[in-house]
């Protein structure tokens, strides 16, 4: 087939897909998986390969992902039973004062995000920021736009997020250099998008306090762990992984400390050990039974399932678009465009976000597209970090009805569609477009 019609194809299974979940309502591990197959099909693949392609897609995305997802859904779970999440909130609130309330909320956002899936970040921490009106904080978007910026910057560019963490294993980022460059792109990202647009929005925009929010659990601050202890502990995983990335640099590869090294700086490893110290320093220290921990685990698995499972079948697409073709026809096509590789990686992220929704099989999509453009050109971790930095900002632009956040924060701040569109749509390019802008620049100086 022609490069055109590889990239029609594409483009026919993502419209394809849009209608599956959005019209039919198909659940999206069947829409992904079946449009896999059709769009494996559509691009002349033999069909006896596309089953073989499909379990390549699946189990190399779930080898890494399903591991992670399932770690850090129970390290997110522990902190959130024991109150550790809710001690971040509270000390952050008290320091920074009412007035600088949002500064506050945006923060505790970032942070408390990080152990967590964004819609059960915005579940748990929804409170706080309702808590924040009612004491005279501030008005509901100001807040809450705040809220929800600190944690969708925290999920598009910082690991151990599943979006970023997926992407730059499939790319081979360095791990280390993603959390140097997650933060340079976060940090301003955080603050245009956070405090700076929810107060400028916040005079246009107004909605009164939801009636249902008239309480909540982040009220009082009695009876939690301690913020050293809490901050502590999510701060664990991004120390080993950081030290790996830092020491490794001046040991010789190959060498017994080269390997552990390797093996402590893992991810894998990394979440698991956060996952240990939360369940004894948090769980049984603190009169926990070793049952009752497991049991909070176990609750931690049912819904991060799910996640596995739809990110899988993402990766199952992925793998189609790459083996298909389609990847190595988008590059002939855009090669002569004269733009960068990381810009490419920006602007395919940013249009599958549109087209289809999920900023998840945004970035797998995106990752799939560039792969066979990354190949000949000997990148190195670094630069490939600053790239999987540009397909999170990508992958979260202008986010519209197709999205499962839009109505997140719909519902839960009580705006109209369109005002969610004046909000929470403008939050997030915000926030994606400043991420692809810091992750150019950074790519252009390495």
């Amino acid at each position: 087939m022609s490069d055109l019609s590889l990239i029609m194809t594409a483009a026919g299974s993502i419209l394809l897909l849009l209608f599956l979940v959005m019209k039919a309502r198909l659940h999206a591990v069947v829409s992904l998986i079946l449009v896999s197959m059709v769009a494996g099909l559509a691009a002349g693949m033999n069909p006896a390969d596309i089953a073989a392609t499909i379990q390549k897609g699946m189990g190399g995305t779930l080898g890494f992902v399903a591991v992670v997802v399932a770690l850090g859904a129970m390290f997110g779970k522990v902190m959130e039973v024991t109150g550790a999440l809710d001690r971040i909130a509270h000390t952050l609130l008290n320091k920074f004062g009412v007035d600088r309330a949002n500064w506050a909320i945006a923060l505790t956002g970032f942070v408390c995000a990080l152990p967590l899936f964004f819609d059960v970040a915005v579940v748990l921490l929804i409170g706080v920021a309702f808590a924040i009106v009612r004491h005279g904080g501030g008005s509901v978007v100001k807040i809450g736009i705040a809220l929800l910026a600190g944690i969708a910057t925290c999920q598009a560019f910082l690991i151990p997020a599943p979006g970023p963490i997926l992407v730059a294993s499939q790319l081979g980022a360095d791990f280390g250099y993603m959390i140097l460059f997650g933060l340079i792109a976060a940090v301003p990202a955080l603050i245009l998008a956070g405090p700076l647009f929810g107060s400028f929005i916040s005079k246009l925009v107004d909605v009164p306090l939801p009636l249902d929010a008239q309480s909540s659990i982040h009220d009082h601050g009695d009876k939690l762990p301690s913020f050293g202890l809490a901050m502590g502990l999510i701060g664990l995983p991004l120390l080993l992984i950081g030290l790996k990335t830092i020491v490794s640099r001046f040991v010789e590869a190959g060498s017994s400390l080269h390997d552990w090294l390797e093996f402590i700086g893992h991810p894998f490893t990394a979440i698991m050990v956060a996952c240990l110290a939360a369940f004894y320093l948090l769980g049984m220290r603190r009169g926990m039974s070793r049952d009752e921990v497991m049991n909070v685990c176990s609750s931690a698995l049912q819904p991060a399932g799910i996640i596995i499972l739809v990110t899988g079948a993402g990766g199952v697409f992925k793998q189609v678009l790459v083996d298909s073709g389609v990847g190595a026809a988008l590059g002939n096509m855009l090669a002569g465009s004269g733009l960068p590789i990381v810009a490419l990686a920006f602007i395919l992220a940013a249009a599958v976000r549109v087209i289809q929704g999920s900023a998840t099989v945004a970035m797998l999509t995106a990752c799939g597209l560039v792969l066979p453009m990354l190949e000949p050109l000997g990148l190195n971790g670094a630069q490939l970090a600053a790239i999987t930095i540009a397909i999170g900002g990508g992958s979260i632009v202008l986010s519209h009805v197709n999205d499962s956040g839009f109505w997140l924060a719909n519902r839960y701040l009580g705006l109209t569609e369109k005002q969610t569109l004046q909000t929470w749509t403008l939050m997030e390019t915000i926030i994606g477009t400043t991420g692809g802008v810091v992750a150019m620049i950074i790519f252009s100086l390495l």
